[in-house]
């Protein structure tokens, strides 16, 4: 199996609030068929998908598939000012502050956010693993 994560499905209960949620944040969409969005990422694309379709398409109830499950989604820049400047745009759009940036113990500045649906994410800047050319993360730099 090839090492990749190709699409990360997010279930949300309103595709119309997160879609505008994400593109507060600048993100732009790409063609989707109805009842999707979805967003190119490098490499990788984030597809919105409503609860009760990916619950279905799973043969759970919608009650079964929540918001944080335990996993982070992660955003590395390139500075701590982009982490603090992502982080209250990420408030602005209407997201949930859980921790904010701050300095940690192995040497990175790292926040944690949550979109309206409580999906969790993680922005930060690990100054041992610098950015790619193209914005790439790699573990211990690209």
């Amino acid at each position: 199996m090839d090492q990749r994560v190709s699409l990360i499905t997010l279930a949300v209960d309103d595709i119309d609030a997160s879609a505008a949620f994400y593109e507060a944040l600048g993100w732009a969409r790409v063609p989707a068929d109805e009842g999707i969005v979805a967003f190119d990422l490098i490499g990788q694309t984030l597809g919105l998908y409503p609860r009760a379709a990916l619950a279905k398409d799973m043969g759970l109830d919608p009650s079964e598939i929540g918001g944080f499950s335990g996993i982070t989604l992660a955003h590395n820049l390139p500075d701590n000012a982009g982490v603090d400047a992502l982080y209250q745009r990420f408030l602005d759009a209407g997201g949930r502050g859980i921790k904010p940036p701050h300095k940690v113990f192995w040497g990175g500045y790292t926040s944690y956010v949550a979109d309206l649906d409580g999906h969790v994410w993680e922005l930060a800047c690990n100054p041992f693993a610098p950015l790619g050319p193209n914005g790439e993360f790699q573990w211990g730099g690209a």
